[in-house]
């Protein structure tokens, strides 16, 4: 249920983490090309998140925060890892391997639908006509860039197709446990400490995937590799999903999930200098669409006082 106390977007409180988050996120779609260059995609994941929990659970004990769980905590910790941390980044990394990081980030810009109609479900939060207009949008915005990649390259539509459905599938595992976030559950444990052992949690079950299916560790060697390494494991993790959880907690899964609609239009400007990826007519148009269904879908309405929160 939406907190009645609930800041409005352009607070301080919210604004600042949200462009933070944005502008972080937005450059991370290219950075993993880079890390599943050198390394198997499972192994990838797990290097990002052993350092990314390490990192959140040494600043929850600098800042006091209680780190000992008990053991149903920890199953809620570990629910959360393998949805946020296992699942959703493992099918990530290898939707990259079969499209463009620019074009797995648009379609992930749909990671609001399914937090706003969960939070709805599950939590009590508002769900209003616009919100479904909205999201009617940039779902069409969608099948056209769906359309627009199999136009480019008719030989590559398996690929094309595979790599929407992985990014589906994550953007499913991910909503999952953006709601969790926003329980009472979660809100009774410190947030960093909670996200910690998440991230260690999936990062367990992503080594053990890892070595049944892989085999021993990959390791790379190269500067990029290694500094790509510390920026996904600290900035894009124990940064960026501090603050985003916390706005999950601040003003529900809905509106928070609103930075995904903005970072894609960072990481396609990154897929186009660095990628070649080529703009079409349909294609901007698509991409277009998908922003503005999703700009309808969360923008307060401002003819009705009591409709402020329109998608959660």
């Amino acid at each position: 249920m939406t907190p009645p106390s609930q800041p409005g977007f352009l607070a301080p409180r919210v604004l600042v983490p949200f462009i933070i988050i944005t502008l972080i996120w937005g450059s991370t779609w290219f950075v993993i090309r880079g890390q599943i260059a050198e390394v198997p995609p499972s192994w990838s994941v797990v290097y990002r998140f052993l350092l990314g929990g390490l990192a959140m659970l040494g600043v929850a004990r600098f800042n006091r925060q209680r780190i000992c769980f008990s053991a149903s905590e920890h199953r809620f910790a570990a629910f959360i890892g393998v949805l946020q941390f296992a699942l959703n980044f493992n099918l990530v990394y290898v939707a990259e391997q079969h499209v463009t990081s620019g074009l797995v980030a648009v379609i992930f810009a749909l990671l609001v639908v399914p937090n706003a109609i969960m939070g709805r479900i599950f939590l009590g939060n508002r769900l209003t006509a616009r919100f479904i207009w909205g999201a009617l949008v940039a779902i069409a915005g969608v099948g056209m860039l769906f359309v627009q990649e199999l136009r480019a390259d008719p030989s590559g539509a398996a690929e094309t197709m595979l790599g929407i459905g992985l990014t589906l599938c994550a953007v499913m595992t991910a909503s999952t446990a953006n709601v969790l976030q926003a329980t009472q559950r979660a809100r009774q444990l410190p947030i960093m400490s909670l996200i910690g052992w998440s991230m260690l949690w999936g990062t367990a079950m992503n080594a053990a995937w890892s070595w049944m299916t892989i085999g021993a560790p990959v390791v790379g060697h190269s500067m990029g590799w290694l500094l790509g390494l510390c920026y996904l494991a600290i900035a894009a993790s124990a940064v960026s999903f501090t603050l985003y959880f916390g706005l999950i907690r601040l003003i529900g899964p809905g509106k928070a999930g609103f930075s995904n609609v903005v970072i894609p239009v960072i990481a396609m400007g990154l897929s186009t200098l660095f990628e070649g990826y080529r703009w079409t007519g349909l294609s901007m148009a698509a991409g277009i669409l998908v922003l503005a269904g999703m700009v309808v879908a969360l923008a307060p309405a401002r003819a009705m006082p009591d409709s402020q929160a329109p998608a959660d």
